[in-house]
């Protein structure tokens, strides 16, 4: 089974609210600080709806037999279109286990929000049986299904005020949590022009996300002990061996417990 763990990184799309909310003449800043502060009034928050967030890095871990690769999709000049076709495109090659935490709240959403955008083949990930019959009955956009796994949605029994951080278990689980951005810090690193930052956080809550999954593999049956700690073992050792600082950082504060 090819297993395909994912997650994105968003700032605000200043265009897109520019047009919404006859914000011409401003700055970009200016722009995001009118769009916080409005939904600051609506909602006490200043989490954006779904459709004004412009994703500008989709991380990935694909597992594949003897195949395990963690990258982020494009590069630090893709677009936002660029990265969606990739990220079809992928599901398009290995239609994969999806595995995500909080992606049926938030990742799937804006991605099928933001495709609506662009001229994007998108065929496999809508595919529900019409032309590949083993998608009629499980397929990625069903919550009922299981060709994705949302990790937060099914922990918390699907009960929202059930549902916690991906920071949070990881940390009790002995996992590094994050060691990089915090929430809003993202945009003031996009604006300071540091796009690999943000890039190699997607990356480390990837590598969170597929850490707790292996773990509830382990809680359900489908791992035992030993199998469990030869591929977080794995894991490790792919740490090790690469190059790149925010990996091997990742490594380094991994908890045994």
């Amino acid at each position: 089974m090819n297993v395909l763990v994912f997650d994105i990184e968003t700032i605000p799309d200043i265009d897109g609210s520019r047009r919404l909310y006859d914000l011409h003449g401003l700055s970009d800043e200016d722009v995001a600080r009118a769009v916080f502060h409005l939904r600051r009034q609506q909602a006490n928050s200043e989490t954006l709806r779904h459709h004004l967030h412009r994703i500008v890095a989709i991380s990935a871990l694909l597992v594949s037999g003897d195949n395990f690769k963690l990258w982020s999709l494009g590069d630090e000049d893709s677009s936002e279109q660029d990265l969606l076709q990739r990220f079809y495109a992928g599901l398009e090659r290995y239609s994969p286990q999806l595995v995500s935490w909080n992606g049926s709240g938030f990742g799937l959403p804006v991605i099928q929000y933001r495709s609506l955008l662009y001229p994007l083949n998108a065929r496999r990930y809508w595919e529900s049986g019409r032309d590949d019959s083993e998608f009629h009955d499980n397929n990625y956009p069903s919550r009922f299904h299981q060709r994705h796994t949302d990790l937060m949605d099914v922990l918390s029994a699907y009960q929202p005020q059930a549902s916690i951080s991906l920071q949070e278990i990881a940390c009790l689980c002995g996992f590094p949590g994050n060691i990089g951005l915090h929430g809003k810090r993202v945009w003031e690193t996009w604006l300071s022009g540091d796009i690999q930052t943000i890039r190699n956080d997607c990356e480390t809550r990837v590598l969170n996300t597929y850490l707790v999954y292996l773990n509830w593999e382990r809680n359900r049956g489908n791992l035992d002990q030993q199998q469990y700690i030869a591929l977080c073992q794995r894991v490790r050792d792919e740490l090790k061996n690469s190059s790149r600082a925010h990996l091997i950082q990742f490594e380094t504060n991994w908890i045994d417990l």
